[in-house]
């Protein structure tokens, strides 16, 4: 089996173009959107001419398969509202190259797959997560996006290729391929990560309901300002979680709602995103328990109404030991003296599907650790690398 690291090179910037944003390399395919749906048919039909049989699932997966048992590799190529062409794009092209040359060598059985709305468009990690089994289909469609949209309407866009579920028997283990999206690597001047965990991940909405009312005559002390309510919780949370947070714990506040959103009037209702991660199932609970008992402290002080959204996330998962321990070999082969073990602080698809199989996970660098942005990009030399250490873990893996 021989990679064609120009061939990949040319389908990887081949798939930048749908829905390229016009700044750098950035590209704004989210799921289910015109630039995705288009991406997955021009993706569906180098599967096919890679011999590969070419399925759709009900949630717009879109999956090149080999005959028989077989490797799985791949990952997402949807995008964020404002993201870059290399998160998940990269993983599912990887995986496309080295397919394609394992058909042309006459083996071994490789197969590939794009989940769909890895980036949270309706929920974390939609596709991999419904076809993991961490979430029900049925709950899934009831999910909305941030303009209302509802999972179940949106994945109409794909019903006319849509099939049956891919049974996960059929495979062997599933390696993922990604770019860091963080600083170290990039830093160290050092080519290949082997992921050891992926850490865990809570997401869920808040909402403040107090009274809309008129910004120039209703007094101060007697407003009961929603916006001000989420901005003490927001000013109060980093004390609130010191004692229970380590350094690597992240948590977040990314999006928010405000209503009716007008300058002069005193809103009445926001709803906003709440996220944390950690590596530690018990810290990722001690968490919520925080951020709820906060959250229902202010609502109170301040008159507010408090409700809270579904609770989504998923497990911290560490990568199993035989297929990390093969990418490790040939990251030393390829790239000895610039490669490290570390863990992921970005979730991934490989999380759901561990669910089903072994996993594991591959990083190449992220310049200057930049990620979810048009500025997003990695050394076209980096990229060529990771694509052989996969290659050459997959070989270890299948002879």
């Amino acid at each position: 089996m021989k990679v064609d690291s120009a061939r990949f090179l040319a389908d990887l910037h081949g798939l930048r173009q749908f829905g390229a944003s016009g700044v750098g390399k950035g590209v704004v395919r989210p799921a289910f959107s015109e630039p995705d749906v288009a991406a997955r048919r021009w993706l569906m039909d180098r599967m096919q001419a890679a011999g590969l049989s070419v399925h759709v699932d009900p949630v717009g997966s879109v999956w090149g398969l080999a005959e028989g048992p077989s490797l799985l590799l791949g990952s997402h190529s949807d995008s964020q509202p404002e993201g870059g062409w290399l998160d998940g794009a990269l993983g599912v092209i990887a995986a496309l190259e080295i397919a394609r040359a394992a058909q042309e060598a006459g083996g071994p059985a490789v197969s590939v797959v794009s989940f769909q709305d890895e980036e949270g468009r309706f929920g974390v990690t939609t596709g991999s997560a419904i076809w993991g089994g961490v979430l029900p289909l049925e709950t899934a469609d009831a999910l909305t996006d941030r303009d209302g949209v509802r999972f179940a309407d949106a994945r109409a866009a794909m019903a006319d290729m849509a099939g049956e579920f891919v049974d996960p028997g059929r495979f062997t283990g599933f390696i993922e391929m990604h770019i860091e999206q963080g600083p170290w690597l990039d830093q160290a001047g050092e080519t290949i990560g082997v992921v050891t965990d992926i850490v865990g991940i809570r997401d869920m909405r808040i909402t403040l309901e107090g009274e809309q009312n008129h910004a120039g005559t209703t007094p101060m002390h007697l407003r009961r300002d929603a916006v001000q309510g989420m901005v003490e919780f927001a000013t109060r949370l980093n004390a609130a979680l010191a004692g229970v947070v380590t350094p690597e714990t992240v948590w977040t506040i990314g999006h928010v709602n405000v209503h009716p959103n007008a300058s002069s009037i005193v809103p009445g209702k926001v709803t906003f995103s709440m996220q944390w991660r950690d590596a530690e199932t018990a810290r990722l609970q001690e968490m919520e328990d925080i951020i709820r008992s906060l959250a229902e402290e202010v609502a109170g002080a301040r008159g507010l109404d408090l409700s809270f959204g579904p609770m989504l996330g998923l497990e911290p998962v560490a990568m199993d030991d035989r297929l990390r321990g093969a990418l490790a070999e040939s990251a030393e082969r390829q790239a000895a003296g610039r490669w490290r073990e570390m863990p992921s602080g970005a979730l991934h698809d490989a999380t759901n599907v561990a669910r089903h199989m072994p996993v594991a996970m591959l990083f190449v660098p992220s310049i200057n650790g930049i990620s979810h942005a048009f500025a997003e990009d990695t050394a076209e030399a980096d990229l060529v690398t990771g694509l052989e250490v996969l290659a050459g873990a997959v070989a270890r893996l299948t002879n």
